[in-house]
């Protein structure tokens, strides 16, 4: 195997990984994803103990134990660009040897089972506030695939392709499926929908504040967007990225989302931080 350059595989003085800061053993095969670093101790709050707590930027690990099981909860912050780091860094912890600089044997390779708990925003009246939601299908209105060999399904690229032309968009969005066996393990008793992967908070989800917007009535054609029987229930930052990540890098993924706002009844719900708590019991319970 060949060995991977320092300019490549960045290391800290002290052996960690460039940005989450962390050394190998100090990462569970089993991870909770959050987008917000104060999330993380929102989580591991509920741990029977914690081993692990390492910060640097806006990534935050803990790493403990829940009722016996070894979890780490890691922050991203926000948007796909983040998911490119910490994906990869998360993979090269587990099937990069840090001393040799190569990648483990196959026979050795760790699939990580990662679950984004995060919030969003529902494109369809029916999707309640308040509500948990699994995404099934993930489409991704930002670029990060145009840098990786990502291999769709047929079905994956036909919705894809109808979205461009729904959308007018000058490059092809990329959708993925994520873990059927994690969607089946924790979110029995959630909606199963589908979701946007959004580049920005604001145009890109049809904010208007000073700036007009460069697609008319995104938002209503988001919801309006159907291919054969895939509609699309809620638009977040981060799932697509972690789904083609995930598929490209061997891991199981599964993205939970906490219905906080409505865009098309245009609510916000007032009790944000409870509906995530439920979530997060929710998935400690279940993971």
């Amino acid at each position: 195997m060949a060995r991977i350059p320092e300019s490549e595989l960045i290391l800290n003085p002290d052996g960690s990984i460039y940005h989450l800061n962390l050394l190998p053993e100090q990462i569970s095969d089993t991870i909770i994803t959050v987008g917000d670093q104060d999330r993380v101790a929102k989580v591991s709050k509920y741990f029977d103990s914690i081993e692990v707590q390492v910060a640097k930027r806006e990534f935050v690990t803990h790493t403990g134990y829940y009722k016996g099981k070894r979890i780490s909860v890691v922050s991203t912050g926000i948007g796909t660009d983040n998911i490119d780091i910490v994906m990869n860094e998360l993979d090269a912890l587990v099937n990069i040897d840090f001393v040799s600089r190569e990648e483990v044997s196959v026979e050795d390779r760790i699939s990580l089972k990662i679950v984004r708990i995060g919030t969003s925003g529902a494109l369809q009246p029916a999707v309640h506030l308040g509500s948990h939601l699994a995404t099934e299908y993930a489409v991704g209105l930002d670029t990060l695939m145009q840098f990786y060999p990502l291999m769709e399904t047929g079905y994956e690229t036909e919705i894809a392709v109808n979205l461009q032309l729904a959308l007018g968009l000058g490059f092809l969005p990329y959708c993925v499926k994520g873990s059927d066996l994690l969607r089946e393990q924790i979110a029995f008793d959630m909606i199963h929908g589908n979701t946007f992967t959004c580049p920005g908070f604001y145009a890109p989800q049809g904010r208007l504040l000073r700036l007009q917007p460069k697609i008319e009535n995104v938002i209503q054609k988001l919801s309006d967007f159907k291919y054969e029987d895939v509609a699309f229930t809620n638009f977040e930052m981060e799932t697509a990225g972690l789904y083609s990540l995930g598929r490209l890098l061997g891991h199981e993924v599964l993205s939970l989302n906490a219905i906080v706002a409505n865009r098309i009844t245009h609510e916000f719900a007032t009790n944000t931080e409870q509906v995530i708590d439920d979530l997060i019991l929710k998935v400690l319970d279940r993971i």
